[in-house]
């Protein structure tokens, strides 16, 4: 490809409300122009990395044995609703009537239809297995679309969905795309991390999120750097101490802390360590019977609530955080100075994460504004909480396996896969035929890329003040040649033009910068849109038989033998 056949189109300065790394660099290096808040335009440039990106996926997945398929983007409201997803779904699903007034949604996923497609065609387990995905753009009306194609409303995604007559069965094949997702990030070129993660709003019984690894990664990820073990921090256990609780050596004492409402200043004022501060977080659980609970976490003071662990409390899914009035309600004072002494447990339910449990003589609100109580312990000051792990781990935490201590990194989600079991196929019912002729439900697996994500994760992952670093298997263009005065002298041309021809006849992805521009645009713009390989071909060069070779890793640039370049990039190409 010439740059004078190719909409090529960089900007110096990205636009004022580009947020991240990525979405800066997209826009500059012209992979992407903003149609709206969170739907993009890919233009050819960015368009050349997303279909390579495809391309890998496609090729693995049906190396993996699944079949692609394409359904619509449009789905009917009444799948949606025989799957109860309909309301549970929330905002973030784009729904609409056609001219008969007929209700319909935009998918940002499509487990309902794949559902419906099947349970029409397959009746027996004989039909089973079958493994289906599809490569599509999606939509989801994100509240505040952000971060370029990272968070946006329109991507696009692979969704796969395998249907089996056994939980062993979706088992093996949970395991088949466990291997392959592996081998897709692995060919992509990309740092990542498998780890175990919360089903969140899919369902089902078990998962595993891809991470690609980046400092501006959304999610935290919890690992051991001396074994396999790896979970989102949303997921991994806090395991409890593996000390006993030190007996009570202090009496209870109310002090007055005025004005000190975060643990942190109550420590510093009362010149104890945070860890002795126990907080306690108010929460309303409302039921579908009326009902209310009202309760307390209690957390160290420097430890975090992992709220997806606490909705896993019995009795206390789906909770909210109390409001001031309802704290006042129930507590009697302002939040800041709250805590779990001398409450009503009739009305007040009190849960204590494994490690705020193992503390004593420690420090809390006194259910009175501008006190602290010191000194409390319990089964003495209190009665004895139900325990839960209620928190986000920390680095140093002990590892869940055993086998050392957890570090944490950052990454940017990539890839999920679940098992979904019965969810939807019950829902709709989804069945088949066993040996017997009984009738049966069908376990299902469910299976995401983000494609259009993975782009942007490779640029938070690969970059530098110069532009974008992509790897080789997915950069827009393997090779350019930036030829110093094509256009006026006609050896510079001739070379140039040979060369390009010798690499376009081996397979060679090449980019030739034939534009009438400075030396400098020409190489700020090769370096700014990510081309791995660079070769500068000028007349003073050209007298010594020389071409100037750079990898866009190299910090200079090296000469090299005209006759040697084509092996020299053939084995470089090689090599990955």
């Amino acid at each position: 490809m010439r740059t004078s056949q190719f909409f090529f189109t960089t900007l110096k300065e990205a636009p004022a409300d580009a947020e991240v790394i990525s979405q800066k660099m997209m826009l500059r290096a012209g992979y992407i122009k903003r149609a709206a808040a969170g739907i993009y335009t890919w233009m050819p440039l960015g368009l050349r990395v997303l279909r390579k990106v495809e391309n890998i996926v496609r090729e693995e997945m049906d190396k993996a044995g699944a079949l692609e398929l394409l359904m619509p983007a449009v789905q009917p409201a009444e799948l949606w609703q025989e799957s109860g997803r309909w309301e549970q779904y929330g905002p973030e699903l784009l729904r609409f009537k056609d001219r008969h007034q007929r209700e319909f949604v935009i998918g940002p996923t499509h487990e309902e239809v794949i559902t419906d497609a099947v349970r029409r065609d397959v009746k027996s387990y004989r039909q089973l297995p079958i493994h289906l995905y599809q490569i599509q753009t999606k939509f989801r009306d994100e509240i505040r679309p952000r971060f370029g194609v990272m968070r946006g409303r329109e991507f696009l995604m692979k969704d796969g969905y395998s249907f089996h007559a056994s939980f062993p069965d979706l088992q093996r094949e949970y395991r088949n795309m466990y291997e392959t997702y592996s081998r897709i990030f692995t060919r992509l070129g990309l740092k990542f991390r498998a780890v175990a993660a919360d089903t969140g709003s899919i369902g089902g019984t078990g998962s595993h999120e891809f991470h690609v690894l980046a400092d501006s990664g959304e999610d935290n990820i919890a690992f051991c750097p001396d074994s396999d073990y790896a979970a989102n921090v949303e997921l991994a256990e806090a395991l409890a101490p593996a000390t006993s609780r030190a007996a009570a050596s202090k009496a209870m004492e109310k002090i007055a802390t005025p004005g000190k409402m975060a643990c942190a200043d109550v420590a510093d004022y009362l010149a104890v360590p945070l860890e002795k501060i126990v907080k306690s977080i108010a929460v309303i659980s409302e039921k579908e019977d009326g009902s209310t609970t009202f309760a307390l976490l209690l957390l160290r003071g420097d430890h975090e609530l992992n709220e997806i662990k606490a909705f896993k409390i019995a009795g206390l899914s789906p909770f909210r955080f109390a409001s001031e009035g309802e704290v006042e309600e129930y507590l009697g004072c302002k939040p800041g100075y709250i805590g779990p002494v001398a409450v009503d447990t009739e009305k007040v339910a009190i849960f204590a994460d494994r490690a705020a449990a193992m503390l004593s003589d420690f420090v809390c609100g006194a259910n009175e504004t501008g006190f602290h109580l010191t000194g409390v312990n319990f089964g003495r000051d209190l009665p004895e909480p139900e325990v839960a792990d209620i928190r986000n781990v920390v680095a140093g935490d002990p590892s869940p396996d055993g086998k050392g201590k957890l570090e944490i990194c950052r990454g940017i989600e990539v890839g999920h896969i679940f098992q979904l079991r019965q969810k939807y196929a019950k829902a709709l019912n989804c069945a088949y035929l066993d040996e017997n002729g009984k009738s049966q439900i069908m376990e299902m697996g469910c299976y995401g890329i983000g494609v259009s994500r993975i782009v942007g994760a490779a640029i938070e992952q690969g970059n530098d003040a110069k532009g974008i670093i992509l790897p080789p298997a997915i950069a827009p263009f393997a090779v350019c040649i930036v030829p110093m005065g094509y256009h006026k002298s006609e050896a510079v041309k001739a070379a140039t033009d040979s060369l390009y021809g010798e690499l376009r006849k081996l397979g060679v992805d090449v980019l030739l910068d034939d534009r009438n521009e400075r030396p400098g645009v020409m190489f700020a713009d090769m370096e700014l849109i990510g081309i791995p390989h660079r070769i500068v071909i000028g007349e003073r060069g050209l007298n010594e038989g020389k071409l100037e070779y750079k990898s866009r890793h190299d910090a200079e640039p090296t000469l090299v033998d005209q006759s040697d370049i084509i092996e020299l990039i053939t084995g470089k190409l090689c090599a990955g």
